[in-house]
């Protein structure tokens, strides 16, 4: 594999883990999580879908972004992230793909999280 398409996986990889940071606990651990399974999932993947690969997370770092922008200029609303997933983009997905969605779904929308995510503190002694 090319220097530079790692170099961009890279990079690629810690922004969007870094735009994570402004994203509720919960979501945080959930979102980097999901961000750390797929990148170590697709690393074995041929160019085509390595760079459909590359060309969704780029989008979504761009979105996350610019949604984490609209949010501090707007800091009297309640933040908020994420955007709609058209139908037509549905279509293109594979069964596997699919069954991962609506598990995604179904862990960020529980009421009970299956993450318990506390700040870290140091440990009194």
């Amino acid at each position: 594999m090319p220097a530079a398409h790692v170099s961009r996986v890279r990079a690629l990889y810690r922004r969007i883990l870094l735009l994570h940071r402004v994203l509720p606990p919960d979501l945080k651990a959930l979102g980097d999580q999901y961000v750390k399974d797929e990148f170590r999932r697709h690393k074995t993947v041929g160019s085509d879908e390595a760079r459909r690969f590359l060309q969704e997370w780029e989008a979504y770092a761009a979105v996350l972004w610019q949604q984490t922008k609209e949010n501090r200029q707007n800091s009297t609303e309640k933040a908020s992230f994420g955007i709609a997933l058209p139908e037509e983009k549905l279509n293109d997905f594979r069964d596997e793909q699919i069954g991962q969605l609506q598990e995604l779904m179904q862990e960020a929308t529980k009421p009970n999280r299956q993450f318990s995510v506390t700040e870290s503190r140091k440990p009194e002694f």
